[in-house]
């Protein structure tokens, strides 16, 4: 289904109204009344405009390609024979994050075009950074690579089932969102996540160069789109530092992270799970809802709310990276209270007579 916008120049202030029209084929279909929110005058250079949507797809490409590389099929048949934790990882992905976007999109009073873009955030698979966190908390490796696997299948029919329920809680919101789009931006990711574990099982020896590689690349494309995106959009970038988005992207991982080790711990997994769930659940897909929010709308609609995905990643690296400087301190500080436990004990058996 192709999405066309009509009379999209919504070049008024906040508050206006938008008429669009979307067809498909010779049927056509009025949307009508919608709120946007958010008007957004179209400043964007066409050339600019389709160099970002490329490099945007490449990034996901290369993303989706690395994380195969950290696949292994037997690890990910060892889980599927026991799935507790993966189940659990699961409930938390796609339980506790879409209803973290919709409850702040609720509580901020978010308007239509920017509670779609939060929406997409948090109904996203699990993406690869959480892998990397993961390692770092000392967490169950083999569960975050096969949760990351496991939510990236199961949003394909997740992803625009949440979408749709989550819809139905605001006005005229039902509409807006290109399903069809979101689908095939999702098929997208599993062939070159196919060739990734491709690539691990038959010459594994290349699977490392592949992934710093593709590191590489990310970051050196993602300051490419920065910088492309902000002499295209000028000064409406800040438009998506207004302090109802930044105070979501703030809140949604770390509400991730936190109710995420909070129901594995209710569901009674060992430490390292409990901090891997943790992990799994705040980390989103970030490539992939910056694809769907640039390929999906037009400039003219989306604006530079496409760039939200990049407000949410440094907030989610941010307050990961603290959990892990706590869990390293944590960790430094603990076998000095073992040593301090032993010297008690040794200094109390020392006054006890007949004691070694």
């Amino acid at each position: 289904m192709k999405i066309c916008w009509m009379n999209s120049t919504m070049n008024q202030a906040y508050g206006q109204y938008a008429n669009e029209t979307a067809w498909n084929g010779n049927n056509t279909v009025n949307i009508t009344a919608l709120n946007v929110t958010m008007g957004f005058q179209s400043t964007f250079s066409p050339t600019v405009d389709k160099a970002i949507s490329g490099i945007t797809i490449i990034i996901l490409f290369i993303t989706m390609v690395s994380l195969g590389c950290t696949m292994e099929i037997s690890k990910i048949k060892a889980h599927i024979l026991k799935p507790k934790g993966v189940i659990i990882a699961v409930m938390a992905q796609f339980g506790i994050m879409p209803l973290t976007a919709f409850g702040l999109a609720k509580v901020f009073g978010l308007g239509s075009i920017e509670t779609v873009t939060v929406l997409i955030c948090g109904c996203c698979p699990g993406g690869n950074l959480s892998n990397i966190f993961a390692l770092a908390l000392k967490g169950d490796m083999n569960l975050s690579i096969v949760m990351t696997t496991c939510s990236s299948v199961l949003a394909l029919g997740l992803m625009p089932l949440l979408l749709y329920i989550y819809c139905q809680g605001f006005p005229n919101l039902g509409n807006v969102v290109p399903y069809t789009g979101i689908i095939i931006a999702l098929i997208m990711t599993l062939a070159p996540c196919a060739i990734g574990i491709a690539i691990n099982h038959r010459v594994p020896q290349y699977s490392q160069i592949i992934i710093k590689v593709g590191l590489s690349i990310l970051l050196i494309a993602s300051i490419a789109i920065g910088v492309m995106s902000g002499i295209t959009i000028g000064g409406a970038v800040w438009v998506v530092f207004s302090p109802k988005l930044m105070a979501t992207a703030a809140l949604m991982p770390m509400t991730g992270y936190l109710l995420g080790y909070m129901l594995s711990t209710i569901f009674n997994v060992n430490h390292q799970c409990r901090r891997t769930i943790s992990m799994e659940t705040g980390c989103q897909n970030i490539q992939l809802c910056s694809t769907i929010l640039k390929v999906s709308f037009s400039p003219e609609v989306i604006g530079p709310l496409y760039l939200f995905p990049l407000i949410y990643i440094i907030f989610q690296g941010g307050e990961a990276l603290l959990f892990i400087i706590l869990f390293r301190c944590y960790q430094s500080l603990r076998p000095l209270a073992d040593d301090n436990d032993q010297r008690r004990l040794g200094f109390s058996k020392a006054c006890v007579p007949g004691s070694d």
